[in-house]
This record gives structure tokens, C-alpha cells and sequence, in this order.
């Protein structure tokens, strides 16, 4: 079983504008996480696209394993994700920057957010009627991934000795079309 985070999209019933939300979920293969993704959004039930995906197993100088609960040891690390949203200035548009995260918890997670690239562009956090950037939302993946997930699986996140990344796969890609993938 592999950890996969994927950029879903697509325009539900009364919206004018594609709108996408992140998904985090667990299978053998990409494909597989067809029916958990139209659970999660069911108004886009065969109807929603993927924007980009990653196959997570990497995140820093951390490696990450989905293994039975059985064999989890007590972790001393958690897996975080971490949206971060920010204004440009003459641009109607909230940009976000997903990241994420290994570190022991919350207050931990959120101090390397403000480490990033992104943060540091924008300076500060965004208040009402400033362009700059704020730590939007920050979970615990293992809470995104359900009650199933948690009653069978842990992550195992052990240290990697390398800083590596795992690949992005970016551009658009129709579920009818991953669903006749071998």
C-alpha cells in the first residue's frame, strides 16, 4: 500500500469556477483511489479531474511507509500538511502553496511553514486588506486519511539519510482516462 496526495478538480453543480481540494489517501495504485476520491467528493462523482499527484514516501530527509498497525512503533515524528495562503498585490486571486511537513507536532510543523520559500516572499501573516500570507489550514495526515486507515495502517516515518523529494506529476489528467491505464 502507498501514501498518495492528489490536486482534485473540477466544477460542481452552480459554481462558475473549477474548484479543487487536496485528498490524501491509500492504495496499490493511483487508479485504485478512484472510489475513495468520489467518497470524498461526491457532487464531483465521476466528474472530477486530478490536477497533480505524488506518490508520498519521501518528505525531507524523512521516509515515509504506510505499514500494518500491527508493526507500528510509537512515532516520535507525525506527517503534516500545510496550505499556506497569500496575496499579490492587484490580483483578485488568494494563491496557495501546499506543503508538507515532518516534525514531532503542530507548533513544530507551523514553524518550518514560515520557513518556506513562500512565507518568506510574503513576509507576514495576512490580515484583512494586506497582501501577504498565512498558515490557512494545517492537519495531521494520518487524521485526513480516515477512521478505516487509522484502525488498519500507521505511517512509518523514519530518518532517510539523504534529502530527497519524491516527484511531482503536474497536469491534467481525466479520471476516465487513469481508470483505463493498465
Amino acid at each position: 500500500m502507498e501514501l498518495f496526495m492528489v490536486i482534485i478538480g473540477g466544477k460542481p453543480a452552480g459554481r462558475y469556477t473549477e474548484q479543487h481540494d487536496v485528498f490524501f489517501g491509500v492504495a496499490g495504485a493511483l487508479k485504485d483511489l478512484v472510489p475513495q476520491m468520489n467518497a470524498f467528493w461526491p457532487e464531483l462523482e465521476n466528474k472530477m479531474h486530478i490536477d497533480s499527484w505524488r506518490k508520498i514516501t519521501h518528505v525531507g530527509s524523512s521516509r515515509i511507509k504506510v505499514v500494518p498497525k500491527a508493526q507500528a512503533s510509537a512515532p516520535d515524528h507525525k506527517l503534516f500538511f500545510v496550505n499556506l495562503g497569500g496575496y499579490k498585490p492587484n490580483d483578485l486571486e488568494e494563491y496557495h502553496y501546499k506543503h508538507l511537513i515532518v516534525a514531532t507536532d503542530i507548533g513544530k510543523a507551523t514553524q518550518q511553514a514560515k520557513r518556506t520559500p513562500f512565507w518568506k516572499e510574503h513576509d507576514a501573516s495576512h490580515i484583512d486588506d494586506k497582501f501577504l500570507v498565512d498558515v490557512d489550514d494545517i492537519y495531521e495526515v494520518s487524521e485526513l486519511l480516515g477512521t478505516a486507515f487509522i484502525e488498519q495502517f500507521a505511517l512509518d516515518i523514519s530518518d532517510s539519510g539523504t534529502q530527497e523529494e519524491d516527484s511531482l506529476h503536474v497536469g491534467y489528467l481525466k479520471i476516465s482516462k487513469l481508470l483505463q491505464q493498465p
